[in-house]
C-alpha cells in the first residue's frame, strides 16, 4: 500500500463529528469489578492508565488479551496519550495471540497519535498476517479516522474497496466513517454519494457527518436544505450549522441559528458558545455577546480557559474593555492566549501603557511571547505613538526571543513610524525586508504621506501600489485623497478614471448599530431605513446644534471638484453620522451609543463625534477599521492619533 501523505489538521467544526465518539460505549473500559481498570475515569490521564496497568500486572492479569485490550481502550480514551505511540505499542506487542478487540484498540490509539500512518500499517498487517485477526466492522471506523487525519485519499480509496468486498458497506458506523473521511479529503461529492447510497442505513451521526461535509466545503445553502430535512437534530447538528455559518463569514445567520437552537431548549456545548462569542466580537454586537454570557451563567456552564478567553475577546471588541479586564483578573488559570487577547484588546483601545505593563507582567509570570503577542505589543506602541518603545520591542522580539518578524509586525512598525513623521525610517525598514513586502506595508506608508501632506512621495508610492495590485480600490482612494488634500482636482479625476477603467470600484463604507434587538446597517446617504425621515430630522438637529457651537466642516476628504455647500451635504450623510442620529432616537438620554464601522473614520466625522459627545452629553464608542474611539465630553481616547 502506498505511503501516507503528510498530515494536516481538519477544520474545527469537523472535530466533534469523529466517529470515534459514537464508538466509545462499544470499547468502554473493563467493567468487571475484579479489574483494576474499573477504577479509571472516563478520560483517564496517561499516569492513571499506567498505575492501573501496574495493578493489573501485580494482580496476575497481564497475559489476559481481553484485559490488555481494555487497557489499550483506556489509552485510546486518554487525552494525554497521543504524543507518542511507544507505550501502546509496547503493551500490544506483549499480547500473545492478540484478539480483534485488542487489535482494533491498537489501531484506534495509533489513529489518534502523531503518526496515523502506523494505524494503516497495522491494518495492512491484519489483512496479510495469519498471526493477527481479520478486520471486522469495528476496525474500519478507526483506520478511516487515521486516513482522515493524514488526508490519505489513495489509501482511503483502497480501504473503501475492502469494505465493499468484505460486505461492510451497509454498516451505519462504517458508512459514517466513510462520509467523514471523504469530507476531510475535500471530496464532498463522494460523501454525498455514500449518504444517498442507502437511506435506510442512517442515524443522527450520518446526517451530522454530511452536514459537516457541506459546511467544511462552504456549501451552506445545501447544508441548510439538509438541516431542514433532518428527522432528528441534536446539539452537534446545531453546532455544525452555527460554526459553518460563522466560519463562512455569515455571522448574523450564525447568531440567528443560535437563537433558534435556544428557543428549542437545547443546551449548547462549549464549541457553540465560543463560536457565537467570536461572531458577536467580530460584528461588535454587545447585546448579543451579553445574551451569550447570561446563557452561560444561567446554565451554570463550567468556565474553562477557552470560554473565559472568548468572553474577554468579545467584550474588548464590543467596546467594553473594563469588563474584559474584570474577567481576565478573576481567571484562576490563564494560558498564553488569554494574555495575548487581553494585550491586543488593550492595544486596540489605545491603552498603550496598560498593554505594555501587562506584557511585562506576562513575561514575569514565565510565559514566553509568540508572534501574536508582539503584534499586540507593537500595535499598542503604534496606537499610543510610543516610538522609542516600539523600536525597543521590535528589536527585543528578534534578538531576545528569536521571533522572525512577519508582515503584521512590519505593518505595526511602519504605521508607528509613519504616523509619528519618521517617513524616511519607515521607508528604509520596508526596503530592508528580505521577503517581498506586502502591498499593505506600502499602503500604510501611503496613508502616512496623506497625513503629513507628502504629495510627491505619496504619488511615487501610489503608482507603485497600483502596479502591484491594480484591482485594489484602497490604493486609488488614498492617492486621490492626497491629490484632493492638495486641491489637485485634475489628478483626482485622472486617478478616479483609472480606478473605473481597471475595475477597482471603491468598497462602500457602512456602519452598524445594535438597537431594539436588531442590527441596523447604514451606508452614506442611506434613505432605505424604515425610520429614515426621523433620522434625517435628527441629523439636522445635530448639525444646527454643532454649528451654534462653532463647528465648521472639513471637506478635504471629498474626492470631487464640486461646490463647497454640496461637499458639506455629502460629508454630513456619512454612515456613522446616520448611525449616531439613529442611536440618539432609540436610546435613552445619557446612554452610550455604540457604532461599528468597516472603514477608518474620516477626520471630519471624528471631530463631529467629539463635539456631539460634548454638546449632547452622550458617550459614543466607535470601532472603525483601525481601532476604538471612546468619545466623551469633547475628547477622544485616541488623542487624535489614529
Amino acid at each position: 500500500m502506498p505511503s501516507i501523505r503528510s498530515t494536516a489538521k481538519n477544520a474545527s467544526f469537523l472535530c466533534h463529528h469523529l466517529l470515534i465518539q459514537t464508538q466509545t460505549c462499544r470499547y468502554s473500559i473493563a467493567t468487571t469489578l475484579q479489574s483494576p481498570l474499573y477504577l479509571l475515569p472516563e478520560s483517564p490521564s496517561l499516569q492513571q492508565v499506567k498505575q492501573a496497568h501496574a495493578l493489573t500486572v501485580t494482580a496476575g492479569l497481564a497475559d489476559d488479551a481481553t484485559m490488555m485490550g481494555h487497557l489499550l481502550a483506556a489509552l485510546a480514551l486518554s487525552p494525554s496519550s497521543t504524543s507518542s505511540s511507544d507505550y501502546p505499542l509496547a503493551v500490544f506487542r506483549r499480547i500473545h495471540n492478540a484478539n480483534i478487540f485488542a487489535t482494533n484498540n491498537m489501531i484506534r490509539c495509533l489513529a489518534k497519535g502523531e503518526t496515523p500512518h502506523d494505524s494503516v500499517t497495522l491494518y495492512v498487517d491484519m489483512c496479510r498476517s495469519s498471526l493477527l485477526p481479520k478486520p471486522n466492522n469495528y476496525t474500519f471506523p478507526f483506520v478511516l479516522q487515521a486516513c482522515s487525519k493524514a488526508l490519505a485519499i489513495v489509501e482511503g480509496f483502497q480501504i473503501h474497496a475492502h469494505i465493499v468486498r468484505l460486505g461492510f458497506a451497509h454498516d451505519v458506523y462504517v458508512r459514517n466513517a466513510l462520509i467523514h473521511f471523504y469530507s476531510a479529503c475535500h471530496r464532498t461529492e463522494s460523501s454525498r454519494y455514500i449518504f444517498d447510497e442507502n437511506s435506510q442505513s442512517r442515524d443522527v451521526v450520518t446526517w451530522n457527518s454530511i452536514l459537516a461535509a457541506y459546511a467544511r466545503d462552504g456549501q451552506m445553502g445545501l447544508a441548510e436544505k439538509l438541516f431542514a430535512e433532518m428527522p432528528e437534530k441534536d446539539v452537534i447538528s446545531w453546532s455544525t450549522m452555527i460554526m459553518g455559518h460563522v466560519q463562512g463569514g455569515h455571522l448574523e445567520r450564525g447568531l440567528e441559528c443560535f437563537r433558534e437552537m435556544r428557543e428549542r431548549k437545547l443546551r449548547p456545548n462549549e464549541a457553540i458558545l465560543v463560536t457565537i462569542l467570536s461572531a458577536s466580537a467580530q460584528l461588535g454586537l454587545l447585546e448579543h455577546g451579553r445574551l451569550v454570557h447570561s446563557t452561560i451563567e444561567s446554565l451554570n456552564f463550567p468556565m474553562s480557559v477557552s470560554l473565559n478567553t472568548a468572553l474577554i475577546d468579545m467584550y474588548a471588541k464590543c467596546g467594553c474593555i473594563e469588563r474584559s479586564k474584570e474577567i481576565f483578573e478573576k481567571m484562576a488559570h490563564k494560558d498564553v492566549w488569554s494574555w495575548n487577547v487581553m494585550i491586543c484588546g488593550l492595544a486596540a483601545h489605545g491603552l498603550g501603557k496598560e498593554a505594555l505593563a501587562l506584557f511585562r507582567w506576562f513575561t514575569s509570570e514565565g510565559f514566553r511571547p509568540v508572534n501574536i503577542t508582539f503584534v499586540g505589543v507593537l500595535n499598542a506602541c503604534s496606537r499610543a505613538g510610543f516610538v522609542d518603545e516600539g523600536r525597543h520591542y521590535f528589536k527585543s522580539m528578534i534578538e531576545d526571543y528569536g521571533i522572525e518578524p512577519e508582515m503584521e509586525h512590519y505593518g505595526c512598525m511602519v504605521d508607528l513610524l509613519g504616523r509619528a513623521g519618521f517617513i524616511a525610517e519607515a521607508l528604509e525598514l520596508i526596503e530592508k525586508i528580505t521577503i517581498q513586502p506586502d502591498p499593505v506595508l506600502w499602503g500604510t506608508l501611503l496613508g502616512a504621506c496623506k497625513i503629513h501632506g507628502l504629495v510627491e512621495l505619496g504619488e511615487t508610492i501610489g503608482k507603485k501600489l497600483i502596479q502591484l495590485d491594480p484591482t485594489h480600490d484602497g490604493h486609488y482612494v488614498l492617492l486621490a485623497s492626497i491629490y484632493a488634500k492638495a486641491r489637485k482636482w485634475e489628478d483626482v479625476s485622472r486617478v478616479r478614471r483609472m480606478m473605473v477603467d481597471r475595475g477597482a470600484n471603491k468598497v462602500a463604507g457602512w456602519s452598524l448599530i445594535e438597537a431594539q434587538g436588531k442590527v441596523h446597517r447604514f451606508i452614506a446617504g442611506d434613505k432605505e431605513h424604515e425610520r429614515s425621515p426621523e433620522i434625517y430630522q435628527m441629523l439636522e438637529v445635530i448639525t444646527n446644534r454643532l454649528s451654534e457651537s462653532g463647528y465648521l466642516p472639513d471637506i478635504s476628504p471629498i474626492l470631487h471638484d464640486i461646490q463647497e455647500e454640496e461637499k458639506e451635504n455629502v460629508i454630513k450623510e456619512h454612515s456613522e453620522r446616520l448611525a449616531i442620529a439613529f442611536g440618539m432616537l432609540v436610546t435613552e438620554i445619557g446612554d452610550c451609543i455604540r457604532i461599528v464601522k468597516n472603514l477608518r473614520v474620516c477626520w471630519d466625522c471624528h471631530e463631529v463625534s467629539k463635539m456631539i459627545s460634548k454638546v449632547f452629553e452622550r458617550e459614543i464608542i466607535v470601532r472603525d477599521g483601525s481601532r476604538f474611539h471612546h468619545f466623551r465630553e469633547g475628547y477622544c481616547s485616541c488623542h487624535d492619533f489614529w
